[in-house]
C-alpha cells in the first residue's frame, strides 16, 4: 500500500483482495476506496442493527444474520467477502458476538 495516504485498510480486508501469495489483485487504489465504502457502510449500519434488534429480531445474531444477506445480494454491488467483512466489523463496532457466515468467495 502507498504511504501517501493516511488511511491503512487492516489486514483482514487487504486479505480479501490478495491471492495466495499475499499480492495484491487489484490496484493499492481501488483497495483503499473499496476499504473506505465497506468501513463507511459498518458505522452507517450501526444505528440501524440496534434499531432491528429492539423492534424486529429475536437476536442479534439475527439481525447480524439479515443485515449479511441484505449485503449479499446482486443489488448491493458488495462482494461477498466485502458483505462478510463488512458484518463482521459491524459486529465489532456493536461490541456483538459475531455468528458464524458463510465463506466469502474472491474478490472480482
Amino acid at each position: 500500500m502507498d504511504n501517501d495516504n493516511q488511511i491503512l485498510p487492516p489486514p483482514s480486508f487487504i486479505a480479501l483482495y490478495s491471492d495466495a501469495r499475499g499480492r495484491l489483485r487489484e490496484s493499492p487504489d481501488v483497495v483503499r476506496a473499496r476499504y473506505e465504502l465497506c468501513e463507511d457502510l459498518a458505522t452507517h449500519l450501526v444505528e440501524q442493527a440496534q434499531t432491528l434488534y429492539h423492534v424486529q429480531a429475536p437476536s442479534e445474531f439475527e439481525v447480524l444474520r439479515r443485515i449479511h444477506t441484505g449485503l449479499c445480494s446482486a443489488e448491493s454491488g458488495l462482494a461477498s467477502g466485502e458483505a462478510t467483512w463488512i458484518v463482521t466489523r459491524l459486529a465489532e463496532l456493536l461490541v456483538w458476538q459475531c455468528p458464524e457466515l458463510p465463506t466469502p468467495s474472491p474478490a472480482p
